[in-house]
């Protein structure tokens, strides 16, 4: 269903489809809208959810060399053998919801043991520093790009329809700062969070590297340049993921304030893009809510999170596999033999 004559029809049955359920109208408030963003992305009134699969992509941070972080960058490597030894957060949360993991090395320094769960393929060791000179270089942006347009793929060819995306790299939260602030057209003060915890001084040090990287690179404007001064591998490997998941219909759950700083990259790469994400949460970072609010989105949790790892999408998973279910196996009032649907506007 393709043409601009079938969206609107399907959208009509996708909306009887929802307000026919043996409910009061719009009584499961925001659960029936994730079902109608949900089927309108499946393009089907009855979808199920199989083997999704959370991608957790790794990367280090030149701009660590600017004191912008609590925890040094080898912290990055301790954590992704961390994650492959089942230990973090996000492994408890994807083995209690049924959530396949997927780690993806996309550029940290280390030889990691060959693991099941470990996707190992490096673009280099780190980024260089921004506060100095580009993150990246245009092939290696592409080259990321591509291998998160890969993973998602892989997930896909295995049988999973829905991807859920997270990260980890010590300094990523001041790429996500600086290309919020240069999308959005935002002070860098009002993008600068404290990240993995820091004080007063070092949040006032890190803001003044930001904008002084800001300034250095105020030629930056496009999104491929965007991502290419100020991003990490793993958010290159993201927004791959996300125009993947685009280009193959299927959703995407986004987490914190980094990977929704790659959804920023990817909606201004291709607008359309936009359609398949799903927002969980609203992480601690004051600059998350300039970009969810940039892209005109809601979050489905606010619990104050700040841990990054994919933790929040996880979290969020449960309403989006409840919001499909109710689609498929809730009853109608036809079915049910249930009559006089309430207009929840009676009440």
């Amino acid at each position: 269903m393709t043409s601009s004559e079938t969206q609107p029809d399907f959208d009509v049955q996708l909306r009887n489809a929802i307000d026919s359920k043996t409910k009061p109208l719009g009584s499961l408030g925001r659960i029936e809208e994730l079902a109608f963003s949900l089927g309108t992305i499946y393009r089907n009134l009855t979808p199920r959810i199989t083997n999704p699969r959370m991608l957790v992509f790794a990367g280090n941070h030149g701009i660590t060399e600017s004191g912008v972080s609590a925890f040094p960058s080898e912290v990055t490597a301790q954590m992704v053998l961390n994650f492959i030894s089942g230990g973090a957060a996000i492994n408890v949360l994807c083995r209690t919801f049924g959530i396949d993991l997927e780690i993806v090395n996309a550029g940290v320094e280390f030889d990691f043991p060959s693991h099941s769960d470990l996707v190992d393929e490096p673009i280099a060791a780190s980024t260089k520093n921004f506060h100095l000179e580009p993150a990246m270089t245009a092939e290696q942006v592409q080259s990321a790009i591509t291998l998160g347009r890969r993973r998602v793929q892989a997930a896909v060819d295995g049988g999973s329809n829905f991807i859920l995306l997270g990260e980890m790299g010590i300094g990523n939260t001041s790429s996500a700062a600086a290309i919020t602030a240069r999308v959005t057209q935002t002070s860098i003060g009002v993008c600068t969070g404290r990240g993995t915890g820091l004080t007063d001084e070092s949040l006032a040090h890190k803001t003044q590297v930001l904008a002084e990287a800001l300034a250095r690179h105020e030629s930056a404007v496009s999104p491929l340049d965007v991502l290419a001064t100020f991003g990490g591998f793993e958010i290159a490997a993201m927004v791959g993921a996300i125009l993947q998941s685009k280009e193959l219909g299927i959703p995407v759950m986004v987490d914190g304030y980094i990977t929704t700083s790659a959804a920023l990259i990817a909606a201004g790469i291709d607008a359309t893009s936009r359609e398949v994400m799903v927002f969980s949460h609203r992480s601690q970072e004051p600059g998350h809510l300039i970009a969810l609010q940039h892209l005109h989105a809601y979050e489905l949790l606010n619990l104050d999170l700040r841990l990054g790892e994919g933790s929040g999408a996880a979290l969020a998973f449960p309403l989006a596999k409840a919001a499909t279910e109710i689609l498929c196996d809730m009853a109608t009032f036809d079915a049910a033999q249930v009559s006089g649907a309430i207009d929840s506007a009676h009440e």
